[in-house]
């Protein structure tokens, strides 16, 4: 009897947790499925299915347009020496231009679209990175930028230097 009632109760467990609410968790897939439509929309809008690549795992779309030289490891706490300038998909003001200033950043410490866009290119290197909301800042807005929650980031950036 103690043993029935033993994986009876480990049943219930194991199925409890299978109805757990993932609100946030769908919510973000969801999100993902906009962004995917939205993004997928401005390329073939734009011209640019012959030209933007995707990561799959990611729904990110990056087009190179100079890959740079040399040949470096990139780790998370590789710093990277950077101009960009970025805008939300489809908008012509930039939120964040660095002109003639080219700051550096630990890799694992700037947005999850970066880190997986970056390492694409090479010193000296340009991309074009079309973020989707999941991989930039997600359902918060930053209203530094004047951006709103679930924002589809488009960055031109230019690696000037890499340091491990």
């Amino acid at each position: 009897m103690g043993k029935v009632l033993l994986i009876c109760l480990a049943l219930w467990f194991c199925l409890s947790g299978c109805a757990k609410d993932n609100t946030v968790e769908r919510q973000a897939l969801a999100q993902a499925a906009v962004d995917s439509v939205i993004i997928r929309k401005y390329i073939a809008d734009n011209n640019l299915t012959n030209v933007a690549k995707e990561i799959k795992t990611t729904g990110e779309f990056y087009i190179i347009d100079t890959l740079g030289t040399g040949n470096v490891l990139f780790t998370s706490s590789t710093l990277v020496t950077v101009g960009y300038t970025g805008k939300q998909l489809g908008g012509t003001i930039p939120f964040t231009p660095t002109n003639n200033f080219h700051p550096s950043f630990v890799l694992g410490q700037v947005i999850k679209g970066w880190q997986l866009g970056i390492p694409l290119i090479k010193k000296g290197g340009t991309i074009r990175l079309i973020v989707p909301s999941g991989y930039a800042y997600g359902p918060y807005p930053q209203p530094d930028l004047n951006l709103p929650a679930n924002a589809i980031l488009d960055f031109t950036i230019k690696l000037y230097d890499i340091t491990n």
